[in-house]
């Protein structure tokens, strides 16, 4: 019986996304998503908290980050957590845990909004059939 391993994550990429096409034709695209947390200080006010997530998107799912995806752009990913293992040179256990994505929701700025996409661009066609705000692709 599989355990229950699902996470949901919005925020805004660090850097481009990186793509690779693997020997057996499969598409990864691989991707940092940072998320902004805020929260109250005692009396002095408000701090912030980024936190940053790789994920990582295969075939059609990653095609379609790689083509409409860039650092600044919003996203909203769907997936479950990963963790990957390795042993480095000094021969050290090693492990990173990632998001594999299972749904990708681009996110596309309001008209007038810093961001704001082109008329007639994949994402502000998806926009006006789905919620304003949001471009549904898989």
């Amino acid at each position: 019986m599989n355990s229950l391993n699902s996470i949901l994550v919005e925020g805004n990429l660090v850097k481009d996304p990186n793509t690779k096409t693997l020997p057996s034709g499969n598409q990864v695209c691989d991707f940092t998503v940072a998320t902004n947390r805020y929260y109250k200080n005692g009396e002095e006010g408000f701090e912030k908290e980024v936190s940053y997530f790789d994920v990582e998107a295969w075939a059609r799912l990653g095609t379609a980050c790689a083509q409409n995806l860039k650092k600044g752009k919003g996203v909203r990913v769907v997936g479950r957590l990963k963790q990957d293992r390795w042993l480095d040179p000094e021969g050290k256990q090693r492990a990173k845990v990632k998001i594999v994505a299972e749904h990708i929701e681009f996110k596309t700025a309001k008209p007038g909004e810093k961001g704001e996409e082109s008329p007639g661009s994949p994402a502000q066609e998806a926009e006006e059939v789905e919620d304003p705000g949001r471009a549904v692709v898989f």
